[in-house]
């Protein structure tokens, strides 16, 4: 597991996460920072491999992501109270790798960091929603490689496509995978935005197609 370091000006929302992470069996968290200064301190003393960060938070800014991308080693996942469509952009546009909003389920800031450690990116239900209100063009950002979308899918997004594919419901497969089912909907929506898939039917041919799910099994189950 990489190296997390947690850069948030408010103390009890960083060691709220922190704790949380280690709850979860990441025991990696190598520091926490309240400002950009102390952010950039521990990176040139520590080289952290993730930082957590809100960028939206007092002391920290947009820049603050741009200056941390152009070391070129240092994974950003955002994790803010905010979600508009510019606050956003600036986000995307800046290279940030995973973007999460601070309400969301547990599970989906642990699923975002693991999916970070793994080399690919995260956007919550929340924020891909905020994507899809806003009509934001994520390939016209210069920040996601829409070619290589259909083969970063991680493990859990393979099981949650077969299960798709045998025609279970979103309640159906958080019972099975054991996790919430908003979580499921955010892992459906990342599927649908890697395929560049428009619904279930799309994402039950690439399994198909894939060699996930026989061609004798094809169901297509309810859209949510």
């Amino acid at each position: 597991m990489a190296q997390i370091l947690i850069a948030d000006s408010n103390q009890l929302v960083a060691c709220g996460l922190q704790a949380t992470l280690r709850s979860h069996g990441m025991n990696e968290v190598v520091g926490q920072v309240r400002d950009e200064q102390g952010l950039f301190d521990f990176v040139s003393s520590f080289s952290p491999d993730l930082v957590i960060l809100d960028f939206v938070a007092e002391g920290f800014s947009v820049k603050t992501i741009v200056k941390l991308k152009a070391l070129g080693r240092i994974r950003v996942l955002a994790l803010t109270d905010v979600q508009s469509g510019s606050t956003l952009v600036h986000a995307l546009r800046a290279g940030v790798d995973g973007y999460v909003k601070k309400d969301c389920d547990l599970q989906e800031i642990v699923e975002a960091v693991r999916e970070l450690h793994c080399g690919r990116k995260f956007f919550c239900a929340q924020i891909l929603e905020t994507i899809k209100k806003e009509g934001i063009n994520l390939e016209s950002l210069d920040v996601v490689d829409p070619s290589c979308a259909g083969v970063s899918l991680s493990k859990r997004e393979l099981d949650v496509i077969l299960l798709i594919a045998e025609g279970f419901t979103n309640p159906q497969i958080s019972e099975k995978l054991f996790v919430s089912p908003h979580t499921v909907i955010t892992h459906r929506r990342n599927i649908l935005q890697k395929l560049g898939a428009k619904n279930t039917a799309a994402v039950v041919l690439y399994a198909v197609q894939a060699g996930l799910v026989s061609p004798n099994k094809f169901l297509f189950a309810p859209e949510p």
